[in-house]
């Protein structure tokens, strides 16, 4: 019986085992990649999504998304939209309807996403919605990972400069991790879900 928590205490991250990815890590800087990366992804099962943004340290002053990530269970493509923009190939895997795209607080990325092109969103699924029907309270990866599959993820690139001219390689393994992650989250969620062999951990101060 696994035993997983209402609310992970952020000091138990320290003992955790470092997450990593070690799959393929490919950077997509021009339309003709862009295109057959899509056609690989989409012919795939289940894609995990995310996005990063260069943060801005000026009030009132955002910057658009320049880095896509959609990885699969063991490759992860990093378009780089400030170099290409957002073409068609793009915009035709965010509104596939067919193969599932799973990501973290999905609203503020597609919002983010649409600045850049309008498009409308085909197949995503939250890990947010699907960690609540456990009855777990934590919303973010890092949490939600440590909780579920007992790794810590690092977020040291999480305020790097992603317009850079060449992402760094503890960039790309940043940016494929939180990606590659909802995969393995949404999966671990339906075998909990499936088997129901867990038991859940209410918090200290609940009633």
């Amino acid at each position: 019986m696994k035993i997983i928590k209402e609310k992970f205490d952020k000091k138990d991250l320290q003992n955790l085992p470092k997450v990593q990815f070690n799959g393929r890590i490919i950077t997509i800087i021009s339309e003709s990649d862009a295109e057959k990366a899509v056609d690989y992804l989409l012919s795939q099962p289940i894609l995990g999504v995310d996005s990063e943004t260069r943060p801005s340290f000026k009030k009132g002053w955002c910057n658009q998304v320049a880095l896509l990530q959609v990885s699969t269970h063991d490759t992860c493509f990093l378009f780089r939209l400030n170099r290409i923009g957002m073409p068609d190939s793009i915009v035709r895997l965010l509104e596939n309807k067919t193969v599932m795209k799973v990501g973290l607080s999905l609203k503020d990325d597609l919002l983010q996403l649409k600045h850049r092109r309008d498009f409308t969103p085909g197949n995503f699924v939250d890990l947010q919605n699907e960690a609540k029907e456990l009855g777990v309270a934590d919303m973010s990866l890092q949490k939600l990972y440590a909780n579920l599959l007992g790794g810590k993820i690092s977020k040291s690139q999480q305020l790097s400069n992603w317009e850079c001219d060449v992402l760094s390689p503890a960039q790309q393994q940043y940016a494929a991790i939180d990606a590659w992650a909802c995969v393995q989250l949404h999966e671990e969620i339906k075998r909990l879900e499936n088997t129901n062999d867990y038991q859940l951990e209410k918090s200290e101060n609940e009633e």
